[in-house]
């Protein structure tokens, strides 16, 4: 992507809009203790923040050395769901970013369309993006597959030279690096900033800044 070039502004929700890891990750932890496969949060961090349910449940099955049923996850999404209506809040710092972006955005998530419209709805961002919000579920494959972020890209018109992404997961920085945009990687989540880091990507750990680090990209 040419530095002059910044069109489109690609975000994804969880992590870079909506705290929500922090909470999810300790919801994970008491799944699996349940499914009697224990992961460690460092185990959760480092393998399923970011990452498609798909991969999500084959790790689990790996783990538990058989095959899952369908849907397994739903007989759990109330302890998400409550974890999230006590505790969700919007990221440090992204409303002033959002307030200080002059190029238009969208948000593409691993998620699916009904938690991202709840959790959006939640910290008052949905309305901000209506219209504009891609699921993993709109594609054949999720991140770290670039499908979703070239969906986004395409559904806006923008080619995707010309589009940057911000991603707080390993996962997203390498879907964003193989859609060919340019990567911004927020380190004020739970992803460490080394996990992060590769070419066309810039790293930074507080939303305020990152009107002007777009600008700046964009000259």
């Amino acid at each position: 992507m040419t530095r002059s070039s910044v069109e489109l502004v690609i975000f994804d929700c969880d992590g870079v809009l909506v705290d929500s890891e922090r909470i999810c990750v300790k919801v994970d932890a008491v799944i699996m203790a349940d499914l009697g496969c224990a992961f460690t949060e460092a185990e959760i961090i480092e393998r399923f923040v970011g990452s498609s349910t798909e991969a999500y449940t084959a790790a689990v099955e790996e783990r538990l050395g058989r095959t899952l049923e369908k849907d397994w996850l739903r007989r759990y999404e109330h302890l998400y769901r409550a974890a999230l209506d006590a505790e969700l809040t919007a990221v440090d710092g992204i409303t002033e970013a959002l307030n200080g972006l002059a190029t238009p955005s969208c948000v593409a998530s691993n998620g699916d369309h009904a938690d991202m419209r709840r959790n959006l709805e939640i910290v008052a961002l949905h309305d901000h993006f209506a219209g504009r919000i891609f699921s993993a579920s709109d594609v054949p494959r999720g991140k770290p597959a670039p499908d979703l972020f070239l969906h986004a890209a395409r559904s806006m018109g923008v080619e995707p030279g010309r589009c940057a992404v911000i991603e707080d997961s390993a996962y997203g920085v390498e879907a964003a690096r193989a859609a060919g945009m340019r990567a911004f990687g927020y380190c004020g989540g739970l992803t460490p900033p080394s996990r992060l880091e590769g070419p066309g990507t810039t790293l930074f750990d507080d939303m305020r800044d990152l009107p002007e680090l777009l600008a700046a990209a964009a000259h």
